[in-house]
């Protein structure tokens, strides 16, 4: 579970990079959660976006393909979604700490 200081250093970061998985018309199938997977291991910050004649709202699509990756969803604007994951291996992004109180 992300706080807010890392959720915002996330989107920071997704700003910079390039949309790599759309969702279609069609369903959001093993093959879209197959790319999903793969992406956020290699990566671990994904930009993705919903075509308008998806059956899903980019909310939904970004749901379904966080929990089905166990993921986190960072953002969601307009037709584009950001997700996020650990690569617990080899980590690529290093998340400011959480201050205890």
């Amino acid at each position: 579970m992300l706080n807010s200081k890392q959720r915002a250093y996330l989107r920071g970061l997704a700003n910079q990079i390039e949309t790599i998985l759309i969702v279609g018309k069609g369903e959001i199938n093993e093959n879209i959660i197959t790319q999903a997977d793969n992406a956020l291991t290699a990566r671990e910050l994904i930009k993705c976006r919903v075509l308008e004649n998806s059956s899903y709202t980019a909310r939904e699509a970004c749901d379904i393909i966080a929990e089905k990756c166990r993921a986190d969803g960072v953002q969601v604007i307009g037709s584009k979604f950001v997700l996020y994951r650990r690569n617990e291996d080899k980590p690529v992004i290093e998340l400011p700490k959480v201050k205890k109180k």
